[in-house]
């Protein structure tokens, strides 16, 4: 065994595990707005589409800052963009539970928060440097597991500000994200063969935009990961209004599916190291499909709908593992960072209009029906469209 495989043995758990810490606080921290929409909508007065456009804001920059975030990554390395990510972070917080009395202040700092969902595309190519190509699909989808900061957020967080209040709530979470960056920046360590890649970063991007895989992967990825970002920042704001649920009630459902989907992420790519990314993926985008289908409908609480969340989830964490087996499996490591950020974004923005969407449906039909067939529909041509695609395992650098 060489040095560099034996210092690549010793030190992937440790950074795989500090990524990942990283990856669930500023996902935390990204989803800050979406749990405590009733109390929002409540407090300012919101009619359902200014509520989901609340909600919604943040995605936004978080999905297209994923772009800058991935080639910044490959060329600065993991350690240095994970801490910036945390650092970064810290105002927009701030900021979020300073404007609780102001709507046209939460939208501008919730639009600044996105800033901490660039972190997923600092991530990936991070610990991809880690693991040999057969290990890859397990360190994503156990990096991927971090976006169980949402869980954690749909939790905790109508918890926190009922016991502590909204501006000590976004407080400790400022307090975590510099704790957070500083052990980021004291522990963490790029991989030993690694190299920083000094290319401009406009030819770079040009350059990864130009690749087939880029785009074919962002559509698989606008699904699996835009479909999990849209149910676990609005679906608090769907249980409460479709269910009549309190908020601390339907945050714990929430967190519940995000688990699910915490869980079915490692699932999903340790799954694709050994039967293939495609299959994985198309349980993942058919599966989604039959539960948004029976979803539509609104079956009663607990057993009918409760299953089918959960189902859902699980569909959409095991694709969202699937889909980055398949980028490790296509992509040339020296550009995984650059190919993360424009497919990274994409599934951010996957999850930015959904919710949008349902607040408009909702407000003009009083249900949310019309929203989920038009889920199942899309995830049912994005599976057909997986399957011709990548059936013969080709695509790549085409």
């Amino acid at each position: 065994m060489s040095i560099d495989q034996s210092a690549v043995r010793r030190g992937a758990g440790k950074n795989l595990a500090l990524a990942t810490a990283a990856f669930a606080l500023t996902f935390w921290a990204w989803n800050l707005i979406g749990p405590l929409s009733k109390t929002y909508s409540e407090d300012l007065g919101l009619n359902p589409t200014q509520t989901s456009l609340l909600v919604a804001f943040p995605v936004l920059v978080g999905a297209v800052g994923r772009i800058p975030a991935g080639i910044l990554t490959d060329r600065y390395g993991g350690r240095v963009m994970l801490t910036a990510a945390c650092f970064v972070s810290v105002l927009p917080v701030l900021m979020v539970g300073l404007s609780g009395n102001s709507y046209a202040a939460l939208l501008i700092s919730g639009f600044l928060l996105g800033l901490a969902g660039t972190s997923f595309a600092v991530g990936i190519p991070f610990v991809n440097a880690w693991y040999p190509p057969s290990k890859r699909g397990f360190a994503t989808g156990v990096f991927g597991a971090g976006m169980g900061g949402t869980a954690l957020s749909a939790f905790l967080t109508p918890r926190l500000v009922d016991g502590v209040g909204l501006v000590w709530t976004h407080l400790l979470m400022c307090a975590a994200l510099v704790a957070m960056g500083l052990v980021c920046w004291t522990f963490a360590r790029n991989a030993p063969q690694w190299r920083p890649n000094p290319d401009p970063a406009l030819p770079r991007l040009r350059a990864v935009a130009k690749l087939k895989v880029t785009w074919q992967m962002s559509l698989l990825y606008a699904v699996a990961f835009g479909g999990f970002v849209a149910f676990s920042t609005y679906l608090p704001t769907m249980l409460v209004s479709a269910y009549d649920l309190a908020q601390t009630e339907a945050g714990l459902r929430t967190a519940g599916f995000s688990l699910a989907a915490v869980i079915a992420r490692p699932a999903g790519g340790i799954l694709s190291d050994k039967v293939g990314p495609l299959k994985i993926c198309l349980v993942s985008f058919f599966g989604a499909a039959v539960m948004a289908v029976l979803l539509a409908f609104e079956p009663p609480l607990e057993i009918p709908a409760g299953t089918e969340f959960v189902l859902m989830a699980l569909f959409l964490g095991l694709g969202t593992g699937g889909v980055f087996a398949l980028v490790a499996e296509l992509v040339d490591p020296a550009r995984v960072g650059g190919v993360t950020g424009i497919v990274g974004a994409a599934g951010g923005l996957g999850g930015y209009f959904p919710p949008l969407l349902m607040g408009i449906v909702y407000q003009a039909t009083g249900a949310y029906t019309i929203g989920l067939l038009l889920l199942a529909l899309t995830a049912l041509l994005v599976g057909v469209f997986t399957f011709a695609n990548f059936r013969t395992r080709r695509a790549a650098a085409d």
